[in-house]
């Protein structure tokens, strides 16, 4: 289906259109469930714009997703290419966090929005466990058009200016059946009522519908009380986990769910749910007791029987909550905990923590804002924050500790503060900030190994009681972020130094040589590496003579960084004193040895002779380099093997030697720019090849960019890269 080309960027993203690109993927591949993500220019993160057959609530731990993030529409994107999950089973194996906060039986399928240009965003699929173990191909072929359409879209969105990126995902509906005729409704009600079981309906977020009056009288509250609401935040023997849990469960399986709860003083009742793409039918009925339950046929589980009692015995209909009453903490929050636990284990600097905390709290823990501060030389650095302006947070930036604030009081007793109302936080604190519509807010100290860390904010839009059970949920939140904070700055001193040291040991800047260009690129491994060992350099050794040196020392820490350093030098020495390439490599060995370090370095030593147009090569166990002629044609210069530096005192290294004319490009260059897991070597080296070959080598530093740039997963890369460009000019 195609788009008038004069569409408007607004309108690509309002509903409409945009909406129907997932309706129709949706209704073409018969999946229950769809999220549609969107890139947004100028950040590295995803963002949830569609989503359909689940509630807000249930996406919330993935409304914003790092760009580098273990799920199934990350993998997608970076490989262009769709992925398929055929059960539970694979789902925690593959992605364990999603399998954590998704515990349920279902199918998924993750595929790229992208055409030739770009990849614009990602789209996820879900399908209840009876649909065949593997996509078809015409459900292939509705997600590739789906794909295109919205890449579609997307470009002429993004020519367009400004274009709308939605701030908030939007719950797109399903097609409903025309309105049933009036007499035929008033007859199914007039049926509902006349039934002796309770009758419930929920929509896809838990809020009742219609229930008739043998469900009211099964519950002990009338419609007045329950309509619009979800039944566990306001029956409180109804307020436990079991029963969301098994809500949630029946939305994202689409299978049918049973439980058993006890209504006080010693009525048991039974809930069955019944889910399909519009909401949940809720049967209720009496039963003897929890081992009347069974499993029943076509019960896709039983979550098991809750028990959960008010406070009195009196059978009391249970009164609607007051305005402010906050909503209790259910097995949402819970999942919402468990997920946020497993993702900040896997963060590594300061900034992952911050990002990582500041995109998951808010959507999915209900706050409207929320402040992150860290403990700095006395003072309360704001570190990260969502929801209030710029300028607001800037005017409390460096609060000193010893300040009579709330944000720093916490810290000083290490006991989290939570004000329910307004006239709580300024009967406490009268000349606290006050910042739009915030009415209720949670002060929570960060505290890791008995030390203050920082605190965090969190503030909501209405009053809130904040009951005992979020109170504990919150404070072990902030547990949490405090010991992930903790562990983040261990790693970014670590990491800031062993930078420090490689950088400080490699050329900063390569010395230009009459008669040659040359070009240099090096980049670190991939996220959560320390540093590498890997080097370059490029050595005056006679007159019309030029060295060029690349190495590659075993290990990703400071010890392979100094080490590095120690080999630089020495080659740097002994290359000036006029050895040859050979003799280089062996008394640079010989040097190692006696220092016995505990790990081995490769090493290839490249002589470019401008006098005898020729080059000398030697090697220790290093990739050998490739030279492209000046007609393109790029072949390997293989050259004896020798044994890496460090292994044996007594090393004799070969010299080989090979011509080397005008207008020839030597490339050196470390494992990592060919090493790939699951990728044969040779392949992935005459694939280097092959760009070379085909490259337009009149901007050397153009031509490095781009062969860097081909480097696989570069977000997943667990090896350095370094690249050495060596023209010799007519």
């Amino acid at each position: 289906m195609g788009e008038p080309a004069g569409a408007d960027a607004e309108d690509v993203f309002g509903a409409g259109r945009w909406d129907a690109v997932l309706v129709d993927v949706m209704r073409d591949t018969g999946a229950s469930v769809g999220l549609v993500y969107l890139r947004v220019p100028g950040e590295d993160m995803l963002r949830l714009a569609l989503v359909s057959g689940v509630s807000r609530e249930i996406a919330a731990p993935w409304v914003r997703i790092p760009a580098d993030a273990p799920i199934p529409v990350v993998d997608a994107m970076r490989d262009r290419a769709l992925v398929w999950l055929g059960g539970q089973e694979e789902i925690a194996r593959r992605y364990p966090r999603l399998g954590i906060v998704l515990p349920y039986d279902f199918l998924l399928a993750a595929a790229p929005i992208a055409d030739d240009t770009a990849v614009w965003g990602g789209i996820v699929l879900l399908w209840p466990v009876w649909h065949p173990p593997h996509l078809d191909d015409r459900e292939r072929a509705a997600l590739d058009r789906c794909g295109r359409r919205a890449a579609r879209l997307l470009r002429r969105a993004a020519g367009r200016e400004p274009a709308s990126y939605p701030s908030e995902p939007r719950v797109v509906h399903p097609a409903r059946p025309p309105e049933a005729d009036p007499v035929l409704a008033r007859t199914a009600l007039h049926f509902a009522e006349r039934l002796p079981v309770g009758c419930c309906a929920l929509d896809l977020d838990g809020r009742l519908t219609f229930l008739n009056t043998a469900a009211a009288e099964l519950l002990q509250a009338g419609a007045a009380a329950l309509l619009g609401r979800r039944p566990w935040e306001v029956l409180l023997w109804l307020n436990d986990p079991v029963f969301e849990d098994c809500y949630r469960a029946a939305v994202v399986t689409r299978l049918p769910m049973s439980f058993t709860v006890m209504r006080r003083p010693a009525t048991w009742l039974l809930f069955e749910l019944y889910p399909d793409a519009t909401g949940i039918s809720v049967h209720v009925t009496r039963v003897a007791g929890p081992s009347a339950t069974g499993e029943g046929e076509g019960a896709g589980r039983e979550p098991g029987a809750g028990a959960a009692a008010p406070p009195d015995t009196s059978g009391a209909p249970a009164p609607a909550p007051p305005s402010r009453q906050a909503e209790p903490v259910g097995a949402g929050a819970v999942y919402h905990l468990m997920h946020m636990a497993a993702t900040l284990a896997e963060a590594a600097g300061v900034h992952d923590v911050v990002e990582l905390v500041a995109d998951q709290i808010v959507p999915a823990f209900g706050p409207r804002g929320l402040v992150l501060m860290s403990a700095d030389e006395g003072r309360l650095r704001i570190i990260g924050h969502r929801g209030y302006s710029q300028e607001f947070v800037d005017r409390y930036d460096g609060t000193p500790l010893t300040a009579e604030v709330a944000d720093a009081q916490v810290l000083a007793t290490g006991v989290p503060v939570f004000f329910t109302s307004p006239e709580d936080l300024y009967r406490a604190h009268p000349h606290a900030p006050r910042y739009e519509d915030r009415s209720a807010w949670a002060f929570l100290p960060l505290i890791a190994s008995g030390r203050p860390v920082g605190s965090l904010i969190l503030s909501y839009e209405r009053p809130r009681s904040f009951p005992a059970a979020e109170r504990a949920l919150l404070t072990s939140l902030a547990g949490l972020i405090a010991q992930a904070l903790a562990r983040a700055r261990l790693y970014d001193a670590k990491h800031s130094l062993a930078r420090s040291l490689q950088t400080s040991l490699l050329p900063h800047g390569l010395v230009p040589f009459p008669g040659v260009e040359v070009a240099a690129r090096y980049l670190p491994a991939g996220h959560g590496m320390d540093v590498g060992g890997d080097f370059y350099d490029l050595i005056r050794a006679a007159p019309g003579t030029v060295i060029a040196v690349i190495g590659d020392v075993q290990g990703h820490d400071p010890n392979a960084a100094a080490l590095m350093g120690q080999v630089r030098t020495a080659v740097h020495a002994h290359a000036t004193a006029g050895a040859s390439p050979g003799d280089v490599l062996a008394r640079t060995n010989k040097l190692l040895n006696d220092l016995e370090p505990d790990r081995f370095t490769s090493c290839l030593i490249a002589e470019l002779d401008l006098v005898r147009h020729r080059l000398r090569l030697a090697t220790a166990g290093h990739p050998p380099p490739l030279l492209r002629g000046p007609d393109g044609r790029t072949r390997l210069l293989e050259t004896p093997p020798g044994l890496l530096l460090g292994i044996a005192p007594d090393v004799e290294y070969a010299t080989t030697e090979v011509p080397w004319e005008s207008g020839s490009v030597l490339a050196l260059y470390t494992d990592g720019l060919v090493e790939t897991p699951g990728v044969d070597i040779g392949t992935a080296t005459a694939e280097l090849s092959g760009r070379l070959a085909r490259s337009r080598p009149g901007d050397l530093d153009a031509l490095a960019d781009g062969l860097i740039r081909h480097v696989k997963n570069p977000d997943h890369r667990t090896d350095d890269v370094a690249l050495l460009l060596v023209r010799r000019e007519s």
